[in-house]
């Protein structure tokens, strides 16, 4: 083995070589366990939730697999409609086109060109990550067996009345000219205004204040050309006689009435709230409670139309209602007609006051606009009866949630949940299929052999919906279309229900319930028992990761490292102000003044791991990943003293007799304690418990112990054949174990490690991921060794402990003296004395006699019996005086300062808690140290 640990020399090489020879298909005769990769976009990389996430799930797939589980992961991307769609505009917007210069055939022959050229970058990345998913099932959601599949699913549903066309109100986005969904719809706060308005009382009414009037408050003064209403609170004694009566909406004459309802506060404004169904959700609510007609002011652009459209509550057209608008508004952008309108209320007495309103504004996270209520034809899959068996299922226990507190948010969400828009109006995706005549009946089918058929219809001209499905339509059939549904496949009967979903509470509705929901309904399965829910990875001081805030990390950039230069580059490109670019690369400078230096996968995973616990946001803190690249050295180092001391000797791994000392027991029972709770807390998803059980084993008791405790037999010519054997092989044996333990977190180094020590420790196979997962053997837990050797080190402590405080070096041997030995304690001191005068330096040892006065000494205790360390010869007896006076000094400065400090009133009255609890347990410090300074000072001048 090299000497030094050097992660690129070894890990493209070894996951290449796993990859070429199949080992991440599913193989072996145990019990199926199957995860299906949440799929990335295509148009992305990588980022630290994904490689997050990856970590866990190889972990959880690495470890089933040596489990001897039939075990699939099987990967894949997803098309991402409009992400998609709008880079491959802007790549032929650069030529001066647009996708209607091209058609929509053309345009998407763009689109795929693009994929096929492009969509290798995440495949590229989750081999980097040491992903064991088997890349002959790799899927795409546009792939021929998956729209197959989406067509099958759709037409399904809409044959058993679950999906049907709508006009209601969406998330428009005015930019793309598509609805998106409410995860596309990013909040910003901004300061507004909220204007109050004059609504006059129509046929004379009065309020109880006697005012021909009423106030409303709003901070979309232009959605008032189309008001359907004003609402107020039922019991608010200023308007609930007004109730069913009406008001004349200023600058369009139209008279609508006062309605009372619940969602009024009487607290908020005036308590007159102005109600406009075709542009505010909560609105379009109260319209449906009061059957208002709902009267669209804009088009698909967010411009005023001519005359308003005007629907009833179930999507068909008012024509009764007065459609008429102010012409002069006709056209202007609604930000414009937002002026104008303000300004004519003005002018006509109507507007009140204005007052500074901080405001919410709903935004299209790729498109950056406001996004506009509005009203418009879409498809809608009902999920009420989809959402109740969804719930039973998980009430059930059927599907359980890691954390289980999210099952309560999963309820809530199914409990209320509203139909689902699955229709976008985009180019790119999974056409829906539907066409419609010329007099607009639409017909549902597979293909439009299938509609004709099946409806009689002849030569008659059809034409196919434009729209496409929401991405997430696609991906809620993940766990089984891509298994071959709906064809009943060998697939699909041996892996689904798949095993878990690792996945971030974000999307627990949009796509773990959707996923519920659909196979629940279409395969009658449950599409996977465990949801195991993770937090969002954050930066090291909680903040969220976004590329304005100049804190975005590479996973990539950790394993391989990048220059300063490079990645200034990459955290300002594409910043369009100077100064938030210039904030961005101070910040970047002061965190990472070299860069970020190569640390390797398995560094990367192991962090990943460790600070997965149960729920919670990951604060992802670099120290960490510099702590565990230390624990790859460690163990890599560990590793070569292991193969210097084993290979080409005897181990006794033919069956020679061996002889296990204590502390080849010792460690043997260790790993017993330590297998056991690595596999307990792998079972329970609780990975940063399992990999601080094996940490703590590795660097605390394998390399910082037992290590050292064997070099007296290793190097001991008089040690028996049969005692060095034994601890050769118990050498080789629980570092091969420990590497079983390792290998689903750190895949890469214990394979590397593994080839060269499966000889030595007498084990067989191609690669260790195929290797038994360990299993604890209750039998070879040795209390007694456990109990001898904590004692041995105990001991040693205490007595580094003493060398430390009292400047003894390491070179110089030692007597010392115990008292108050038991019989068990003087058992051990003749067993380990050998062992004790070799490790810890020591000239000899003996028990204090009976009535013996002890001489002046350094003591520790080991359980009730007291070791003492002479300190006469020593120490330089003056030097030492004159080191301790000094520090004795300094430590009396320091009590005096911060005593006086904390005797100042003044002092004490204005300084804020938290500075007084420091300054307490600062001065409660020094006066520790300064005791125990004082103390040691007098015990050396009567040496």
């Amino acid at each position: 083995m090299d000497k030094t640990y050097q992660p690129h020399a070894i890990e493209t090489s070894w996951y290449q070589t796993w990859e070429r020879q199949g080992y991440f298909a599913p193989q072996g005769s145990g019990e199926p366990y199957t995860i299906m990769i949440p799929p990335p976009n295509v148009t992305g990389s990588l980022h630290m939730g994904h490689g997050f996430n990856n970590a866990i799930m190889d972990a959880l797939i690495r470890f089933r697999r040596m489990q001897g589980r039939n075990t699939l992961w099987q990967p894949g991307t997803d098309h991402a409609g409009i992400a998609t769609q709008m880079l491959v505009e802007r790549r032929i917007g650069a030529e001066g086109l647009s996708r209607h210069d091209l058609g929509r055939e053309k345009f998407l022959e763009k689109v795929w060109d693009w994929k096929n050229e492009s969509g290798g970058n995440i495949s590229r990345q989750i081999r980097r990550l040491g992903s064991s998913v088997d890349w002959s099932r790799e899927r795409f959601t546009m792939d021929d067996g998956l729209s197959e599949a989406v067509k099958e699913a759709f037409v399904r549903l809409h044959e058993d009345g679950l999906i049907y066309r709508g006009k209601r109100l969406v998330n428009w986005d005015t930019k793309l000219h598509t609805a998106i969904s409410d995860l596309e719809v990013e909040s910003h706060d901004e300061k507004g205004h909220l204007w109050h308005l004059r609504y006059p009382l129509a046929d004379g009414a009065r309020t109880a204040e006697g005012m021909d009037h009423l106030v409303v408050a709003t901070t979309r003064p232009e959605t008032l050309l189309g008001d359907a209403a004003v609402a107020v609170h039922p019991e608010d004694p200023r308007y609930k006689d007004l109730i069913g009566q009406y008001v004349e909406l200023p600058l369009v004459g139209r008279r609508i009435p006062i309605v009372g309802d619940d969602y009024c506060d009487p607290e908020f404004g005036t308590g007159c709230v102005k109600i406009t169904p075709a542009h505010d959700f909560n609105d379009y609510e109260v319209g449906k409670r009061h059957n208002l007609p709902l009267i669209n002011i804009f088009d698909a652009d967010a411009a005023v139309l001519p005359g308003a459209q005007v629907f009833n509550l179930d999507g068909s057209v008012n024509g009764m209602f007065d459609a008429t608008l102010p012409s002069a508004y006709a056209g202007l952008d609604r930000f414009e007609a937002r002026k104008r309108i303000v300004a004519d209320l003005e002018a006509a007495g109507r507007l009140e006051k204005i007052d500074d309103h901080a405001l919410k504004v709903p935004k299209g996270d790729r498109s950056g606009t406001v996004i506009e209520p509005w009203l418009t034809d879409q498809w809608y899959v009902s999920t009420k009866p989809l959402a109740e068996k969804a719930i039973a299922v998980v009430e059930s226990g059927e599907v359980q949630f890691v954390p289980k507190q999210y099952e309560n948010m999963y309820f809530s969400w199914m409990r209320d949940i509203q139909d689902w828009c699955i229709s976008r109006q985009l180019w790119w995706g999974h056409r829906i299929p539907a066409w419609y005549d010329q007099a607009g009946n639409v017909y549902v089918g597979r293909d439009e052999a299938e509609v004709r058929a099946k409806h009689n219809l002849g030569d008659i001209a059809l034409r196919q919906d434009d729209d496409v499905l929401d991405t997430w339509f696609s991906s809620g059939l993940w766990t089984f279309s891509t298994l071959g549904w709906p064809e009943q496949t060998e697939a699909l009967k041996t892996f689904h229900p798949t095993d878990v979903l690792v996945t971030g509470f974000d999307i627990i509705f949009f796509w773990v319930a959707r996923m519920i929901m659909l196979s629940t309904h279409l395969t009658g399965q449950i599409p996977f028992k465990t949801v195991y829910v993770h937090g969002l990875v954050r930066d090291g001081q909680g903040q969220k990761m976004s590329k304005s805030k100049g804190n975005v990390l590479d996973p990539l950039d950790i394993v391989d490292g990048i220059d300063l230069d490079t990645l200034l580059q990459k955290r300002t490109s594409g910043l369009m102000q100077p100064k938030l670019a210039e904030k961005i690369a101070k910040q970047t400078r002061a965190e990472f003044p070299d860069g970020i230096a190569s640390y390797g996968t398995d560094a990367l995973r192991f962090t990943f791991c460790s600070l997965a616990t149960t729920g919670r946001d990951v604060k992802f803190d670099m120290g960490r990943v510099e702590g565990y690249r230390n624990f790859c050295n460690k163990l890599w180092n560990a590793a070569n003293f292991v193969m210097e001391n084993v290979e080409g000797q005897d181990t006794g791994v033919n069956d020679e007799p061996v002889e296990l000392s204590s502390v080849d027991r010792w460690i043997i029972s260790q790993l017993q304690r330590t297998e056991a709770e690595v596999t307990r807390q792998l079972d329970a998803f609780r990975f940063d418990l399992a990999t601080q059980a094996l940490y703590e084993f590795v660097w605390d008791e394998y390399c910082a112990w037992y290590l050292e405790l064997v070099k007296p037999v290793l190097w001991d010519e008089n040690a028996s054949i049969e005692r060095q054997r034994g601890t050769r092989r118990t050498l080789a044996r629980v570092l091969e174990v420990v590497l079983r333990l390792a290998h689903p977190f750190m895949p890469f180094i214990t394979e590397e490690i593994w080839q060269r020590l499966k000889a030595p420790a007498g084990v067989q196979g191609e690669t260790l991921m195929l290797q038994p997962w360990p299993v604890a053997n209750e039998a070879r837990i040795d209390a007694a060794a456990e109990g001898d050797i904590e004692w041995v080190k105990a001991l040693m402590l205490g007595v580094r402990q003493i060398r430390g405080e009292m400047k003894i070096s390491m070179a110089k041997r030692i007597d010392i003296i115990v008292a108050n030995a038991s019989a068990e304690d003087q058992r051990r001191l003749a067993d380990f004395e050998p062992l004790l005068n070799k490790l810890a330096k020591l000239e000899s040892v003996r028990v204090l006699a009976a009535g013996e006065e002890a001489p002046m000494s350094a003591t520790t205790l080991v359980g009730e019996m007291e070791v003492l360390v002479p300190m006469a010869g020593l120490i330089d007896k003056d030097a030492e005086l004159a080191r301790l006076d000094k520090e004795i000094g300094r430590l009396e400065g320091e009590v005096k300062r911060v005593g006086g400090k904390l005797g100042n009133e003044g002092f004490v009255a204005k300084a804020p808690a938290e500075v007084l609890e420091k300054e307490r347990a600062k001065l409660a410090e020094a006066e520790q140290a300064l005791a125990k300074m004082v103390d040691q000072r007098q015990r050396i001048a009567t040496l």
